[in-house]
């Protein structure tokens, strides 16, 4: 067992704001322009909160003209796999502005 990976994953997760994007992702790729309006947070504190659980190997990040596009990673460990079967997917995280996702 990697202890520094579980220990990065336990911190990633253990933050509301941070498991509401992961209520978003479970919808598949969102732009980081849709989730600064799901937190009612500014871009570049939606963009830390990102940085996290992207650290934790937990979201991966593609960059589509000057937005950031977010999504789980397929391959999640164990832990990750139980912390995201517990959490609701969010219908409401659907990239709705003048960004692209499919570029």
């Amino acid at each position: 067992m990697d202890f520094l990976l579980l220990e990065k994953q336990l911190k990633a997760v253990a933050d509301r704001n941070r498991l509401t994007l992961l209520s978003c992702l479970k919808g598949g790729e969102v732009c980081v322009c849709d989730l600064v309006d799901v937190l009612g947070l500014s871009q570049p504190a939606v963009s830390q909160q990102l940085k996290k659980l992207e650290e934790a190997g937990i979201i991966v990040a593609r960059k589509v003209g000057t937005w950031k596009h977010y999504r789980l990673v397929e391959d999640q460990t164990p832990l990750m796999q139980t912390v995201l079967a517990q959490i609701e997917k969010q219908d409401t995280c659907q990239c709705e502005s003048e960004c692209d996702v499919s570029s």
